[in-house]
């Protein structure tokens, strides 16, 4: 098939898979129709990208509704069940226990379920020193769930993320009898799931205490729960993630290597009797395929595999076909086998760094250049060329990337990956060989890792900036395109005029006397942004949820980074409990503040924060900030909340922390109509110690927003309590329910709910 023909397919049923992703909920059925109808007329009339539009409409909705058919049945959400299944991957310790995805083929109670799901992750708090190891058959008594994530501007979509991965349902192994390993190890080793966790046991064992034993563990297995925070940040400063997990350029880089060397050894006079082209296009299919069973077949190496088997299959076939048409085979393949591929950030930065990089080196003629001068090229083309992707998906970009790159890929790619799969291999054979094999790489890895550090530490090595219109995408990708056509062809500079929209597009900022309020969905917890014209307060931080898992990091800073904000003015952290400051620290470390108040200004060490007290208040841009309380120190800690009232021209918010009964009695004596408020966060997340009928009396609030977790396990917020908001005629909206919620104050208040204004087909109803 001509490229150019290839090619329209390749667009036509990537924009029908993209097309289906995009929609808030699957349509009825009969609605094929259409789409079948455009299929068949485009084929019969020679128009190809009709046709393939029409097929990936069709595709892709068949893939959604056949994964969405798998959930789990409403009555069994809050009850216990008995399943048998497989641990599919090796488990990730958390804090208390592990945690493992699991296939159920068996289901013991409540019995056979029609669309049960099939795939889990489950974690097992306080499992016992014989935890479930990759490749074994368990029986578990669960308590499951459906799953939901956090919703929340700028955040990560953790529900699209478990529907990619195929798990319908989430939830935690019980204490109970019934959990037992079923299998008695016999057979094992025919696994390679087993394979994995047994690498991964040596790889540990030899590098115990090592520093370096995260990244070794991803270079080989792509097992990432061992890196630490300091060096992911080291990673994205330095734009070198990339090179760390198991993806593509490391299926592709392997693959290369091994089709590199098996064709010279085979070149030599008598030595095989096959052309040496196609010997070494089988070794270096077979070489990905089983880089890609030790990196578990993630859906990364997936993709990759398509494209290394496009590829070699061209050897094989003895054809030399356009690299265009090898593109655009493959992005038919990928798709095909993963429609939700298209939804990932990895899979438009893959192929984006492949047809960059053949649109830098083909077609152009120029002297010989050296093997560094080349690198940079490349470097440079893709650093370019992939930023506006880069500044859609993360808001971020590393300015030295280009440098960190030209030094890393020869050191990670290839020397360390070839270094940790041999040492790998090895441990299960000649342990003292692998050992001393991973011992080098870590070696090597350590020696290297200062120069990635130090690049990092440069004041500039990334820019962020709000993540701009979609809009502004396609001219600024025009523009990178344009402006490395080769020397010679005029005015390159207009690429730079198609960049302008993207880098000036501005954000929607609150009119002076007016602010914007996010409610932040942090689970059971509560962390709230107040913005208004020119100025940023945090109010709590959501909880830490393990020793490299926070709030702070996890929802605070990029909620900021995604409104174009790097600086908190203040921060207030209402008291001590662990859903209101575990996030603190973070923030702290991730972001410039200026100025902190706490009721446990003692817990923040590394900031001078200031007590929080009544009577503090200050202005900015025309909005009014008073800190109400606390008024009297009590032994109980949520009594203690620095309480805040925020009003501006069109609307006001008390923010109350914890507070219940006693320190709401003491408000109401203080400061009595003085608290009306039009919003109220709903003091210690809606439970029945407060929201008392006198306090709310005072506040008559016109809104409620509640910052509960789902089906937490505290019952947030009492129905007593809710009845009580809503006797107030106020309009109730609970975290849990909404996900983020934005309240914009003017002329017209505005709520806006995440989980509205952003849904999907797969996020959870």
């Amino acid at each position: 098939m001509p490229a150019p023909a290839t090619v329209r397919l390749a667009t036509g049923f990537a924009l029908g898979v993209a097309a289906v992703q995009c929609l808030p909920e699957l349509p009825a059925a009969w609605t094929l129709w259409l789409p079948a109808a455009l299929l068949a007329l485009g084929w019969r009339r020679g128009r190809p990208f009709w046709g393939a539009l029409a097929l990936g409409l069709i595709w892709a909705y068949g893939h959604g509704a056949a994964r969405l058919a798998e959930h789990l049945p409403p009555a069994t959400e809050r009850q216990t069940a008995i399943i048998e299944g497989v641990i599919l991957d090796i488990p990730s310790p958390q804090e208390r226990g592990v945690r493992f995805d699991f296939a159920v083929d068996r289901l013991l109670e409540p019995g056979a379920t029609d669309g049960w799901p099939r795939r889990l992750r489950l974690s097992w708090y306080d499992a016992p020193a014989a935890a479930p190891q990759a490749g074994e058959r368990w029986r578990f008594r669960v308590k499951l769930r459906p799953p939901r994530g956090l919703a929340n501007p700028g955040g990560f979509d953790y529900e699209l993320w478990l529907f990619e991965q195929g798990i319908r349902a989430i939830g935690y192994v019980r204490k109970s009898a019934d959990n037992r390993r079923l299998d008695d190890g016999g057979g094992r080793w025919l696994s390679p799931r087993a394979w994995r966790g047994a690498i991964h046991e040596r790889i540990a064992a030899s590098l115990a205490g090592s520093p370096v034993l995260g990244l070794v563990e991803a270079l080989a297995l792509g097992v990432d729960d061992a890196i630490t925070q300091p060096q992911w940040r080291v990673l994205r400063r330095t734009g070198t993630l990339h090179l760390i997990a198991v993806s593509g350029s490391h299926i592709g880089g392997i693959a290369g290597l091994v089709f590199f060397v098996t064709q010279r050894l085979c070149a030599r006079p008598g030595l095989v009797r096959w052309p040496p082209p196609s010997v070494a296009a089988v070794a270096g299919m077979a070489s990905a395929l089983l880089y890609s069973a030790l990196a578990g077949f993630s859906i990364p190496t997936q993709r990759a595999l398509i494209m290394v088997a496009i590829a070699m299959g061209a050897v094989l076939a003895r054809r030399h076909p356009n690299p265009v048409h090898i593109l655009a085979l493959a992005l038919l393949a990928v798709l095909l086998h993963d429609p939700m591929a298209v939804l990932a950030a990895g899979f438009w930065l893959s192929f984006g760094a492949v047809a960059l990089i053949a649109y830098g080196v083909s077609g152009r003629i120029a002297a010989p250049r050296r093997f560094w001068a080349t690198m940079l090229t490349i470097n440079l083309y893709t650093a370019l060329g992939l930023a506006p992707l880069l500044l859609l998906f993360f808001g971020q970009i590393s300015l030295v990337s280009p440098l960190a790159n030209l030094l890393a890929v020869p050191v990670l790619g290839a020397l360390l990956v070839p270094l940790c799969l041999v040492g790998a291999g090895l441990a299960l054979v000649f342990p003292l060989a692998g050992t001393a094999a991973l011992k080098l790489a870590a070696t090597v890895l350590t020696l290297f890792w200062p120069v990635l550090d130090g690049l990092s530490e440069v004041p500039w090595a990334q820019w962020s900036r709000a993540e701009p219109p979609p809009w502004t995408l396609f001219p600024a990708l025009l523009g990178a395109v344009w402006l490395l056509v080769p020397r010679g062809l005029p005015a390159r500079w207009l690429g730079l005029v198609l960049w302008l929209p993207a880098l000036t597009a501005r954000i929607e900022r609150p009119a002076p006397g007016e602010f914007l309020l996010t409610l932040l969905d942090v689970g059971q917890g509560l962390a709230a942004v107040v913005e208004t014209r020119h100025k940023t307060l945090v109010f709590d931080t959501g909880p830490r949820l393990g020793p490299e898992f926070d709030m702070g990091a996890a929802v605070v800073e990029p909620y900021l980074r995604w409104r174009g904000i790097d600086t908190v003015d203040t921060l207030v952290v209402s008291h001590g409990d662990n859903d209101h400051i575990g996030g603190a620290h973070s923030v702290l470390a991730l972001l410039k503040v200026r100025a902190a108040y706490s009721s446990v200004p003692e817990r923040l060490p590394e900031f001078p924060a200031i007590p929080c007290r009544a009577g503090q208040s200050w202005s900015w841009d025309g909005v009014e900030f008073a800190m109400l309380g606390p008024l009297a120190r009590s032994p109980k800690d949520n009594d203690n909340s620095c309480v805040l009232r925020v009003g501006g021209a069109h609307g006001s918010v008390l923010l109350t922390g914890d507070i219940e009964r006693a320190a709401e009695t003491l408000l109401v004596e203080r400061h009595g109509a003085a608290l009306g408020s039009d919003i109220l966060v709903a003091p210690h997340h809606g439970s029945k110690t407060s929201s008392s009928p006198g306090f709310l009396a005072a506040v008559r609030p016109r809104w409620v927003l509640i910052p509960a977790g789902y089906l937490n396990p505290f019952g947030h917020p009492h129905p007593t309590v809710l009845a009580r908001y809503s006797g107030l005629g106020a309009e109730i909206s609970n975290t849990a329910a909404t996900g983020a919620l934005l309240f914009w104050t003017g002329g017209e208040p505005r709520l806006a709910s995440q989980r509205r204004t952003h849904r999907h087909y797969w996020h959870e109803p």
